[in-house]
């Protein structure tokens, strides 16, 4: 069988991975927090038929460049771009955005940690910040109920004012996350990740310290999804697949014309 069919069969099956990675882009470039992806991609390993270097006479003379052919291509990674998305005021006191690096702390219902770009936050029943799903923040932070008004500041101290007080109360201290690989964190959904060995342990600390961003109150953090891109990136994808499929077409013609002879 022609080496073609399967080489042209791997840039069909890569080129889909990089559309189903844009169309997860496009799907979420409304989503609070989400960080666009991107598809890279490696050359398979080399057939050699001449091998380069070696000796091509008795002289001692060598063959300069060889002939080697490649066997097609394979997904490598899907990389996270981590850059800034921007920031939409929308007045909320609990809505927080991260401007900068890092990651708000979440507890699971299990007890480990998952951590989150999205600062959509909400009260429970019992007063406690919990993300859209109703997991709490960490460390746990519980609002009273006669509270009138919070307020959270860039380094992330939440303070209150209760009814018949004039002065504000901290409650409790937002904890932030980074990480010395961020493409190592394992997505989850739910806008939340989990530290891999690849992420490396958390490290943790409050907003405007070294390494850490600050924490914008009655913000949240747009997508960084730019459509004009991904339209561009899934065009170039589309025309990438029809080529490949045209080389399977060409090959099977190729060959019905070797089986016809007579």
């Amino acid at each position: 069988m022609m080496r073609s069919l399967d080489i042209a069969g791997t840039g069909m099956q890569a080129q889909q991975t990089n559309v189903e990675v844009i169309a997860n882009n496009i799907a979420n470039m409304t989503t609070t927090g989400f960080k666009r992806r991107r598809a890279e991609f490696q050359d398979l390993i080399y057939q050699d038929i001449r091998r380069v270097g070696t000796m091509s006479s008795d002289s001692g003379t060598l063959v300069p460049a060889g002939a080697q052919v490649g066997l097609g291509v394979r997904t490598a990674g899907i990389y996270r771009i981590n850059a800034q998305g921007t920031l939409e005021q929308t007045s909320n006191s609990l809505d927080l955005a991260i401007e900068g690096p890092g990651y708000f702390q979440v507890t699971l219902p299990s007890g480990e940690y998952a951590y989150t770009r999205d600062g959509t936050f909400s009260l429970s029943d019992t007063g406690q910040i919990v993300t859209a799903d109703g997991y709490p923040v960490s460390p746990g932070i519980t609002v009273p109920n006669n509270a009138q008004t919070v307020t959270i500041d860039q380094t992330g101290q939440v303070q209150v004012t209760v009814s018949g007080q004039t002065q504000s109360t901290v409650v409790g201290q937002l904890q932030m996350a980074t990480f010395q690989n961020e493409n190592g964190l394992a997505a989850m959904g739910q806008n939340l990740f989990t530290e891999t060995q690849s992420s490396g342990n958390a490290i943790t600390g409050t907003g405007q310290s070294v390494g850490f961003g600050d924490i914008r109150q009655g913000y949240v953090e747009e997508s960084n999804v730019n459509v004009v891109t991904e339209i561009t990136d899934l065009i170039t994808a589309q025309r990438a697949y029809e080529m490949n499929s045209k080389v399977i077409t060409a090959s099977d013609e190729m060959l019905q014309t070797l089986t016809g002879l007579k």
